[in-house]
């Protein structure tokens, strides 16, 4: 069977953010390799999933199912993709470039001769497979040898809204791995959480983020007011994360999340490759700054040149009004 592959992850019964970026990349690679596109779902009773797969555009889904499967371990995960893959030799494996991914991937990749190509931005006719080198300073251009090939998709690279809806539902497969217990070496655990409970980020339409041109803690209530009137997460830079003006769990950039809404502010940012690395697949950006020359108005959709103490109220006062 030679097609590709994505790998899908789940939380609380949902696909995770990632998992539907992930498939918009596996969309393109397929359409350039002109392969049908194959979703791939670990766990132990996943019938529930069937009707989230049904408005989905791929010819078909694989449901692999163990109960050593129920919660993750890297040694049961890498033992059943192993398997299905030896069996169904798809061309290209596709996966999220999670926490969860980055901890069994490359034994997966190893176990076929292969390296994961990880963090990958963009896929180029060929396909060529972009990823970003010096947090963001350069791109390289990387070509997989031999089949299947292992990539890995960064946060807000591609747009989930690109999956695109199904005309027929997929084709269903059910795999049943051989796993026995004494096979698993660790002991499972809660699933990692990249972000406190009290924000995901990843999952945010609208945010607003603040940078050092704020000044101090203090004076980040006026960004958080104008928030709170878009009914969006506020972030911050990484200045203003060190400095402790906004907890790190609200960080966006190379060193924090990288978050794709469709709606974000930039604020006092100057715009550092270091924070656009991480925003840098919202859909509209609007940016706020003093400084005509900052780079951040060289990837923003809209610009604003003023004092954020001028502009801020002021676009918080017509967001209000614009809602009464």
């Amino acid at each position: 069977m030679s097609a590709t592959f994505v790998i899908l992850e789940e939380r609380d019964g949902a696909l995770t953010q990632l998992s539907l970026e992930t498939l918009a990349a596996g969309k393109r690679l397929a359409e350039t390799m002109q392969l049908p596109l194959h979703a791939v779902l670990l766990g132990d009773d996943l019938s529930s999933h069937n009707t989230q797969f049904a408005e989905i555009n791929i010819a078909r889904i694989h449901f692999v199912e163990h109960p050593l499967l129920k919660k993750y371990t890297a040694d049961a995960f890498t033992l059943a993709l192993e398997q299905l893959i030896r069996a169904t030799q798809p061309a290209f494996v596709v996966l999220p470039h999670s926490y969860q991914v980055r901890d069994y991937a490359p034994r997966l990749a190893a176990r076929f001769g292969q390296s994961l190509i990880s963090d990958v931005v963009a896929i180029h006719d060929g396909p060529i497979f972009v990823r970003q080198l010096f947090q963001g300073k350069l791109n390289a251009d990387y070509h997989a040898l031999g089949s299947p090939a292992f990539v890995s998709i960064q946060a807000g690279a591609f747009r989930a809204d690109a999956i695109g809806a199904a005309a027929i539902p997929p084709e269903i497969s059910n795999f049943a791995p051989q796993l026995a217990a004494e096979q698993i070496r660790t002991n499972p655990s809660e699933k990692f959480r990249e972000a406190a409970a009290t924000v995901d980020l990843s999952a945010a339409e609208k945010i607003v983020s603040v940078g050092r041109g704020v000044g101090s803690a203090e004076k980040i209530a006026v960004i958080e007011e104008l928030a709170r009137a878009l009914g969006a997460e506020l972030a911050g830079s990484r200045p203003v994360c060190d400095n402790g003006w906004l907890p790190m769990e609200r960080q966006v950039g190379s060193s924090g999340h990288t978050v794709a809404p469709k709606l974000y502010i930039a604020i006092g940012i100057s715009g550092a490759i270091q924070h656009l690395v991480g925003m840098k697949g919202a859909n509209t950006i609007v940016a706020i700054n003093k400084d005509e020359h900052a780079p951040i108005f060289e990837v923003a959709d809209y610009g604003i040149v003023g004092d954020l103490f001028d502009v801020v109220p002021a676009l918080t006062a017509a967001v209000k009004a614009a809602k009464s």
